[in-house]
């Protein structure tokens, strides 16, 4: 990925990495590729300066080129993900109160949610690319067009036709808690979880729950969807009460901007990601967790996210 010397522009471009991320992740729902859209897009910039090509705008060029990648790579994805095995989840972008996570994920938009990108593999890779940059960051008519590369009135259209998809869903995001709010209903819900209280776990449930796991075939997981709350309470209180007795740790961090918590094994490695959509009437709404191997591995060490327990002085 290195070895690119980098010019003027591309050099003056670095502070866009973190927009193009969130567009690429927004897209892909994986980590991984995104960082690789965003890489191939800041080399297709460089070559074009090396070639003598004028680049007037490079916001509007390496955005576009995320795009137009992010689009190509879902139309190759596809097949695989029509194959995956059990339930598909986005890999989660992780932070901490200590550490808010690396440059590149530090302006993901709040609506690039688990349960936003959950929402969006029911459209097609020009439909994503158009709902996420109108819809999750706010792009005019003009600017997704020149980036989908089709006109505006083919764009209005694309969006009409997808919200008309995604409205036919029942299990759309709610608007979330604020903050603060959510980080301490998060905190009541994993204390109940962990110490088995049923019922306290049951009263901060809402009556449409939807508890999502994807273990990718790789990891324990939930074939289907899980939408009654007595089961999901139940799975969540014997799932905890099971790591809890093969020495795990359960961490509270945010997740896609969420409010959630890092499961870890007893030799501190990754071993799940839970996240969190805690609705603004103060209820869990959805709850994902990632066990799927391949999708932690961007994780890295415990240290890389800050939690490693710090020696007493």
């Amino acid at each position: 990925m290195g070895g690119t010397s980098e010019t003027d522009a591309t050099g003056a471009a670095a502070g866009y990495r973190p927009l193009l991320f969130s567009i690429a992740y927004g897209m892909t729902g994986s980590v991984g590729d995104a960082e690789d859209l965003v890489q191939d897009a800041f080399l297709g910039l460089a070559r074009a300066e090396r070639a003598g090509t004028a680049i007037a705008a490079p916001r509007a060029y390496l955005t576009t080129a995320v795009t137009r990648l992010g689009i190509n790579h879902l139309t190759s994805a596809r097949v695989r993900r029509e194959t995956y095995v059990g339930q598909w989840l986005p890999e989660p972008v992780v932070s901490t109160a200590e550490r808010p996570g690396p440059a590149e994920h530090a302006e993901l938009a709040d609506s690039l949610s688990m349960a936003f990108l959950v929402l969006l593999e029911a459209l097609s890779p020009v439909e994503r690319a158009v709902f996420t940059l109108r819809e999750a960051f706010g792009y005019g008519y003009p600017e997704v067009a020149g980036m989908v590369g089709r006109s505006e009135a083919n764009c209005r259209q694309i969006l009409a036709r997808a919200r008309k998809r995604l409205a036919l869903k029942d299990d759309a995001p709610a608007p979330p808690a604020r903050r603060a709010e959510g980080e301490e209903l998060a905190r009541r819900f994993f204390a109940a979880a962990e110490g088995g209280d049923l019922d306290a776990l049951l009263g901060l449930l809402a009556p449409d729950v939807a508890f999502r796991g994807d273990g990718g075939g790789k990891a324990r997981a939930l074939a289907h969807c899980l939408t009654d709350p007595r089961r999901v309470a139940q799975l969540l209180v014997g799932g905890l009460r099971r790591l809890r007795r093969l020495g795990a740790h359960l961490v509270p961090a945010r997740v896609n901007g969420r409010p959630g918590a890092v499961v870890y094994d007893a030799e501190w490695r990754v071993a799940s990601v839970i996240g969190l959509d805690v609705d603004a009437g103060g209820a869990v709404r959805a709850v994902h967790a990632v066990s799927n191997p391949d999708k932690l591995a961007h994780l890295g060490p415990l240290s890389g996210l800050g939690l490693l327990p710090q020696p007493q002085a």
